[in-house]
């Protein structure tokens, strides 16, 4: 009985919200063109994977080519071609005519732009941004282009003068740039030996009291650190601003502005040295650079047994030496070397890690580092993941060779 009861139920005609089925056209491939994902009599939407099978057949093989990201459903009809997404870049935004404008004078250093700079740049688009206001990025030698940081103008001053650590010639430079722009507001990375040195150095031309390591901004507020950094004192954001590292996020990735070159002033830097002779850079023992101010980190994890060859390769590169906290604890390295989130914060331009597994609280230590490079006999280790070049092998086969390479390319030169 209950077999002739589910045929009566099937031969019965449809009622009003039930469609009726056709397996033999389901199962004809040509039979009409319909959507791979259609609406059900419930509003809901419904797949059919016959169909989104046949079309990840590709002629040319006959092979499956799937798409797993979803994008290829509704709307697209069989038989159609599919269609490539192309990763285009992010659409440039111009602005002609700003109401004001922010001036950004990044540290740049070696023509590169800094986690630092970007963070300036950032805080720069958010008080320009409100008000429609225009920002200028002014740099003194040729290098990376600032538009992906938020520039909407690029002012470089080229002349030698400006080369090497010229402070009082680059603030000259600045003082005629204010005279021309009549900017709102002049923002510096707030360093030891570029940005917070001319920062003060343009205030005190000005005579306005800058706001100093600030920290916290909005655009009709700042907050700096004071009195040995155990004081904060807030204030309306005045002329001159010196940030803070992680005062405010850098722009969307997905943002770019144009940076559209504008000529300099003319500046007349004469022929004296403002005082300050440039001698170059004094040779320095790399073990001896705190951390946090290293460039390049050499760092050991549990996976590094031949400290010799550690220590040797540390010197070939000139690197900093580092270490996760297992080696640390371990007394393999000092605690002051430790790098994490329990030890110190680095944010070098390159890190080399010999093998590091890569614990949460070790990846929000080189959060900020620029290009990571892993060694590590894991594939699948969190720092492989992280790291922006991986090599999979022992770290006691790369260290030493890596040493020979480099102490072999020292000798041709």
């Amino acid at each position: 009985m209950r077999v002739r009861r589910r045929a009566r139920r099937a031969l019965a005609p449809p009622d009003g919200n039930r469609p009726r089925r056709d397996p033999r056209r389901e199962r004809d491939p040509d039979a009409t063109i319909e959507p791979l994902i259609e609406v059900g009599p419930t509003g809901r939407p419904r797949r059919d994977p016959r169909r989104i099978r046949r079309e990840a057949m590709t002629a040319a093989t006959g092979r499956l080519r799937l798409d797993r990201s979803g994008r290829s459903g509704a709307g697209t009809a069989a038989g159609a071609p599919a269609a490539h997404a192309v990763a285009a870049g992010p659409a440039i935004t111009r602005i002609e005519d700003p109401a004001f404008w922010i001036v950004v004078v990044p540290d740049y250093e070696a023509g590169r732009l800094s986690s630092h700079d970007r963070d300036v740049f950032g805080a720069a688009r958010k008080l320009a941004d409100r008000d429609g206001g225009g920002v200028v990025a002014v740099v003194f030698e040729p290098g990376e282009d600032p538009g992906p940081a938020g520039a909407d103008r690029l002012i470089r001053f080229d002349d030698p003068g400006y080369v090497g650590y010229a402070p009082a010639h680059r603030a000259t430079a600045i003082e005629a740039l204010i005279a021309e722009l009549a900017p709102r507001h002049l923002l510096f990375a707030d360093t030891l030996v570029a940005g917070g040195d001319i920062g003060r150095r343009v205030a005190a031309a000005r005579h306005v009291t800058p706001a100093t390591r600030v920290h916290r901004l909005r655009v009709d507020e700042v907050v700096s650190r004071g009195d040995g950094a155990r004081s904060d004192y807030t204030r309306t954001p005045p002329r001159v601003l010196l940030l803070a590292p992680e005062c405010e996020d850098p722009i969307a990735p997905d943002r770019c502005h144009e940076a559209r070159p504008v000529a300099p002033p003319a500046v007349d830097i004469g022929d004296g040295d403002g005082g300050i002779r440039d001698l170059g850079l004094l040779p320095i023992d790399p073990g001896a650079v705190p951390l946090a101010e290293a460039d390049f980190v050499l760092s050991a994890g549990n996976g590094v047994t031949d400290w010799d060859a550690f220590h040797a390769l540390a010197r070939a590169l000139g690197a900093a030496e580092g270490g996760s906290r297992v080696v640390c604890d371990a007394g393999l390295m000092p605690r002051e070397r430790q790098i994490g989130a329990s030890g110190t914060l680095i944010e070098a331009r390159c890190y080399l890690a010999f093998g590091i597994s890569g614990a949460p609280q070790h990846l929000q230590g080189i959060a900020r580092c620029e290009k990571v490079v892993a060694v590590n006999t894991d594939l699948h280790a969190e720092m492989v993941k992280r790291g922006d070049l991986s090599a999979i092998k022992d770290a006691q086969e790369v260290m030493p060779a890596l040493t020979r390479l480099l102490e072999a390319q020292a000798r041709d030169t």
